[in-house]
């Protein structure tokens, strides 16, 4: 059984500050990105529907989250929001949608630690050298001299983005949000 990471309730949301309004019916540059398959993904490439999230880190086994990081508005909930995904996988992919991608820039090897712990039947991408970031001007936050995605879900066909969930709150209803526009499009 996969286990569930709740979301705190005391957590602060964030606001739209803008930093996604130009993705929507962007053109994904050619990245390619390391996956926790083993092999390079090029989202640009991929065919059909795809739904990609994005997310500023989680945490490693046994980590105490500082008070910090749960004070940055939409900041926290990373774990819990892959778990969204991870749960909805099978009606989101019987709905017309070929992959699910996770996306953090963090390492592949992190990456995969998370996804054998948390079961998780997709597999993550490593933005750890900040190229997709850069090529889709990303919204990012910095955190401990890192620079950090900001949480969000994009929903890609045939390599153009159709739709952008930005800002994401509360993080673990990402995945919920995004299948109830599936079933309404």
């Amino acid at each position: 059984m996969a286990r569930n990471f709740p979301v705190p309730t005391n957590i602060p949301a964030p606001v739209d500050d803008g930093g996604a309004k130009h993705l929507e019916r962007y053109e994904i540059p050619a990245v390619q990105l390391p996956s926790t398959s083993g092999e390079q993904v090029d989202l640009s490439t991929l065919p059909g529907l795809n739904i990609i999230f994005l997310y500023p880190r989680t945490a490693a086994p046994g980590e105490t989250v500082p008070d910090e990081w749960n004070s940055i508005p939409g900041a926290r909930g990373c774990t819990p929001q892959a778990c969204s995904f991870r749960d909805a996988s099978d009606d989101i992919l019987s709905n017309g949608v070929e992959n699910i991608f996770g996306i953090s820039t963090q390492s592949t090897t992190y990456q995969q630690e998370l996804r054998e712990r948390t079961r998780l039947p997709y597999h993550l991408l490593s933005d750890e050298r900040l190229e997709l970031v850069k090529a889709l001007k990303l919204p990012t936050m910095q955190w401990e001299g890192k620079t950090l995605i900001k949480r969000m879900a994009l929903a890609v066909q045939d390599g153009k983005v159709v739709r952008v969930w930005y800002p994401v709150f509360p993080p673990d209803r990402n995945a919920g949000d995004v299948l109830q526009w599936l079933k309404t499009k």
